[in-house]
């Protein structure tokens, strides 16, 4: 099919999609596993057969996502694996993009779990575990059971960690994961209008607390909407604007929007690194009345009055420098304390503890690789992917798909005593929900341009992506990053 039919063919489906609907049961059908794997440009891959005969103990610390498809790719091209999984978390493998789903009340919690235990790679071992202490050096890590465990090739895909301790006044002391236990963070986020899809229970409490605020706009009260974005990489940098577009939508469809003011105030000075999606979300954001606040940075919260404080900070042209013959740049900064009746916080986020702590870290705590190799810059036996990698944007599911099919490629090249040489281009995808029933699909890699997979104008949001969001991706996962085969 050349691209002009390709073209035609796909904005019949989009326009016949978007003017006569389609039923749940009969998106399901056609946005399956198989489905989703044909929108994407290819079909289901089959079971792979084994392909090196590398030999080599393998331990991946992490079993979410990336980690546990990196060991079903390994089970899948090694003929004789030895791989141990350290996974402590029960549920690592849930659809953590479905939570915003979730926090709209489009999704329940449970459409978004998976139990780790069903996504084990035949063959592979899993410690129920956390890692405690790594000495790269000698090729060991430490268990919170007291283990000492013994590897030739480490990939650490432990992800990240949420770190609502920053923000004074919510009186949490711990970091969390976005599955696990959050009862200290539910206390306080997912009460009293505060929220937060960041976590599993949180997307049960947004929905809570997002309906309360519609009825209280509904009731003609003036309400205020507050969505922030912090000053640390995030996953998904779409998601704080995803539940804002889904905030607007629900308030439409309660005939209550003009009730309600929403802004977002978030750290950076821009709504996408990518200038072309930047713009597109300008735009959607001015047709839409929600409004935007650069450069402030949540630092507190008064729950009791219901009051958030920002850093605002910007720069201002210095005094004149002599020797350089140029200004000095200055900067400046300031609280800024704004009232709302609905607060979505995106927490702060940093990697584990004790991995930002070892070794294999960076200053910055993320694990220092080559971007393209995924390969650890001093430690050529320890591979990092996911959320934990300390590379050019790409905290997202999209990323991952796209990184630890490189990195199971490297590490066998490795094993097998050769230079690494697959290479990962940045590629990161972000289907950002700007209503119910449409989505901007955002492709891009480290290039910061639009790196779109099929021949439509990325900047437009579509109703033929909802369906991919809404019912592809998930299966998509489940069916295929998770056995090791897309």
């Amino acid at each position: 099919m050349n691209e002009k039919m390709m073209k035609e063919g796909m904005e019949i489906i989009d326009a016949h999609f978007k003017g006569e609907g389609v039923s749940r049961r009969d998106a399901m059908k056609m946005f399956g596993a198989g489905g989703a794997a044909m929108l994407l440009g290819s079909g289901v891959p089959t079971q792979a057969q084994a392909s090196s005969s590398a030999k080599g103990k393998i331990l991946i610390v992490g079993g979410g996502l990336a980690g546990m498809a990196t060991a079903a790719k390994l089970t899948n091209t090694l003929d004789n694996p030895d791989i141990t999984i350290l996974e402590p978390g029960a549920s690592s493998t849930s659809y953590q993009p479905g939570q915003t789903l979730v926090g709209a009340g489009l999704w329940t919690n449970e459409d978004t779990e998976y139990k780790r235990d069903d996504f084990i790679p035949s063959g592979a071992k899993l410690i129920k575990e956390s890692a405690v202490e790594f000495d790269p050096d000698n090729n060991t890590v430490k268990t919170s059971g007291g283990q000492t465990i013994k590897y030739d090739f480490l990939v650490v895909a432990a992800g990240v960690k949420l770190d609502f301790s920053r923000i004074k006044g919510l009186g949490i002391t711990d970091t969390i994961t976005s599955r696990g236990d959050d009862s200290a963070v539910r206390k306080i986020v997912g009460q009293n209008g505060i929220a937060s899809i960041y976590f599993g229970n949180g997307g049960t409490d947004t929905w809570t607390q997002m309906q309360k605020f519609i009825a209280d706009a509904k009731s003609g009260k003036k309400v205020k909407g507050v969505f922030t974005h912090p000053n640390t990489p995030i996953k998904c940098g779409g998601a704080p604007k995803k539940i804002m577009y889904l905030t607007d939508a629900r308030l439409r469809e309660a005939g209550a929007r003009d009730n309600a003011d929403l802004t977002f105030y978030p750290n950076g000075s821009a709504m996408f690194g990518v200038p072309e999606y930047h713009n597109a979300i300008q735009k959607q954001f001015t047709e839409r009345d929600m409004k935007w606040n650069y450069r402030h940075n949540l630092i507190a919260v008064d729950p009791k009055n219901k009051v958030a404080t920002f850093n605002r900070h910007w720069k201002e042209k210095g005094a004149w420098d002599e020797d350089l013959e140029e200004y000095g740049i200055d900067l400046k900064s300031k609280e800024v304390e704004v009232p709302y009746d609905f607060l979505h916080i995106t927490p702060p986020m940093i990697a584990a503890e004790e991995i930002a702590k070892s070794p294999l870290g960076s200053t910055k705590g993320w694990v220092p690789v080559k971007k393209e190799t995924l390969q650890h810059v001093k430690y050529k036996n320890v591979f990092a992917l996911g959320d934990i990698a300390a590379v050019p944007m790409g905290k997202t599911g999209g990323s991952a798909r796209k990184q630890y099919a490189v990195l199971v490629e490297n590490l066998i090249s490795v094993m097998e005593g050769k230079e690494p040489t697959a290479k990962y281009g940045g590629y990161t995808v972000c289907p950002l929900i700007t209503s119910i029933g449409t989505v901007m699909l955002a492709e891009f890699d480290w290039s910061k341009k639009p790196t779109p997979s099929f021949p439509f104008d990325p900047t437009q949001e579509r109703w033929m992506w909802w369906l991919l969001k809404v019912y592809a991706l998930k299966p998509m996962t489940q069916y295929g990053m998770l056995s090791g085969r897309a």
